[in-house]
């Protein structure tokens, strides 16, 4: 489901963000209602996963928070749901699912001071290896009451081409983690999505053996104030962790008004290879061909002759060129204790 976010200003040099008062002070209230926004059918082990919400439910009923349960039915349902608790001025929303459900909640949540917790689940989740939540839905559900709330950006992708106001509105689309365009948005729109249910996040892998050895590496031009460069990926990230075991914009913080950018100019299939041990250790800034920089504004055009598909979060989003930008002040999000962020 597609949304158009209001124009923002954003500052060049991408400060670190302080409090918002308004936001944080609507969710540092007592939580006494919320709803758990769930998938039914994402992921594995799902025969198990309606115990483990119903475990999920009784521990935020101890800690004093009555809980709706809302499964979805249907891609966008998420969205809905979420905004529909908005409208209900509920105290808190719950994502319980992967990183596509979660990236339907931040679209029903996105500019509300309705706050978002997680409960890991579906098939890979990178906000919950950001924040350091145990994959174990009862479990990290005992971390939300003593969760601090903070609000950050998001970032916003909308198809290029109309800075200038002129013609049709462009669907926009906001997002919590990483997005990019290249082998990566191949991958994502690639996959096979029967294949995705039945063995989850090896689907990617299945799909990733495919690409190396078809994918063409078509060069895009990516352009910011700060920087422009011809390329065959880029990564654009709110957060250090990428997906699987890898982590590649580790300069990112959801915590700051900014996206790190990461881009490699590269068309041979071999440096390519020879990149997937500096992949692997997050040591990518010393390959030849690596360029990474800060912005708050990138815009990713297909240079003639080929075609570049991107990804968001997990989820596929259509062709170049596509625009990136900080959206500050957007979303407040639930952080654990224990979580690695909660000490900045």
């Amino acid at each position: 489901m597609a949304l158009t976010p209001p124009a923002v200003e954003v500052s060049e040099d991408a400060p670190r963000r302080s409090p918002s008062t308004k936001a944080e002070q609507r969710a540092a209230k007592p939580i006494r209602k919320a709803i758990l926004i769930y998938n039914p059918v994402s992921g594995q082990r799902r025969s198990r996963r309606l115990g483990d919400i119903e475990s999920a439910g009784k521990h935020l009923a101890d800690s004093g928070i009555a809980v709706e349960f809302a499964p979805t039915s249907e891609a966008g349902s998420a969205t809905a749901i979420a905004r529909q608790a908005v409208a209900q001025n509920l105290d808190l929303v719950i994502a319980c699912g992967g990183d596509g459900t979660v990236n339907e909640i931040v679209n029903g949540l996105a500019g509300s001071a309705v706050p978002m917790a997680l409960l890991p689940a579906g098939t890979a989740n990178i906000l919950a290896k950001e924040l350091g939540i145990p994959w174990n839905i009862p479990g990290a559900a005992r971390l939300i009451a003593g969760s601090t709330p903070r609000r950050i950006a998001l970032g916003c992708i909308e198809a290029a081409g109309n800075e200038n106001g002129n013609g049709p509105a462009r669907a926009a689309r906001y997002f919590l983690c990483v997005g990019g365009s290249g082998p990566d948005g191949a991958i994502v729109n690639g996959v096979d999505a029967k294949l995705k249910k039945s063995i989850g996040t090896f689907a990617y892998w299945v799909e990733g053996m495919r690409q190396l050895f078809t994918y063409k590496f078509p060069i895009m031009r990516i352009e910011s104030h700060e920087h422009t460069v011809d390329a065959t990926i880029v990564v654009v990230g709110r957060t250090a962790e990428y997906g699987g075991p890898f982590k590649i914009t580790t300069g990112a913080s959801l915590y700051e008004d900014s996206f790190e950018v990461l881009a490699f100019s590269t068309q041979s299939r071999l440096r390519y290879l020879f990149a997937l041990p500096a992949l692997y250790f997050g040591k990518l800034r010393g390959v030849r061909g690596i360029s990474a920089w800060k912005t708050t504004d990138v815009t990713c055009t297909a240079l003639p002759g080929g075609t570049l598909y991107a990804q968001l979060d997990g989820e596929p989003v259509g062709a170049l060129p596509l625009r990136f930008r900080v959206v500050p002040d957007a979303l407040t999000l639930l952080v654990p204790a224990t979580s690695p962020l909660s000490k900045h």
